[in-house]
């Protein structure tokens, strides 16, 4: 009963966290959504990507089936060196539509199997897990993934929240003020 619920609660988390990093995408342009914005090249859709390529491996791979579409196996020579950004000649039609791809593919392994299913992902230090393992870590790192966009996207144009629904309008004065105040406190703290 337990593992049940608990199968079904982390399924559930992690649809929702997909549809936020999804979300973070609407209304911007292709620069925007592929512009790095942090030192380390961190960008909108090489969220998603990079999302993608991680579902595809553990609910994939890591289970014996493989997802059949164009993700690189994790042994792959060059695999893990480009998918963290989209190149001018990827889409973010085709990215998304790999992201949805990957998320059905995924939700159909998580259904076929029971919550104690063996997998085996070779480059863990342990091996040998269990699908509970591997829901909870895809839940931490796409939770991750959509904090981080939740950070780039207020840095673009100042949206926030999780969802349309859950977004709050931007009251450019309260938050100002909001941020002055944070401001001064950290001033007064570090002298």
């Amino acid at each position: 009963m337990i593992d049940d619920f608990a199968k079904q609660y982390l399924h559930r988390q992690l649809r929702r966290v997909r549809e936020a990093l999804v979300w973070k995408l609407d209304g911007l342009g292709e620069y925007d959504i592929r512009r790095p914005l942090t030192a380390t090249g961190t960008n909108l859709l090489g969220l998603v990507k990079h999302t993608a390529y991680s579902e595809a491996r553990y609910l994939g791979e890591v289970f014996g089936r493989p997802f059949p579409g164009p993700v690189p196996r994790w042994n792959d020579p060059g695999a893990w060196e480009n998918e963290h950004w989209a190149t001018e000649h990827e889409t973010r039609a085709d990215l998304l539509d790999l992201y949805r791809s990957v998320g059905e593919h995924a939700d159909a392994t998580i259904n076929a199997l029971p919550i104690d299913a063996p997998g085996h992902v070779p480059w863990w230090p342990s091996p040998d897990v269990k699908l509970f393992n591997v829901m909870v870590h895809l839940l931490n790192e796409a939770t991750r993934h959509a904090g981080h966009a939740d950070i780039l996207r207020e840095q673009l144009d100042g949206r926030t929240g999780t969802t349309a629904d859950d977004e709050r309008p931007a009251d450019a004065v309260a938050r100002e003020a909001y941020r002055a105040r944070i401001e001064q406190a950290a001033r007064a703290a570090g002298q």
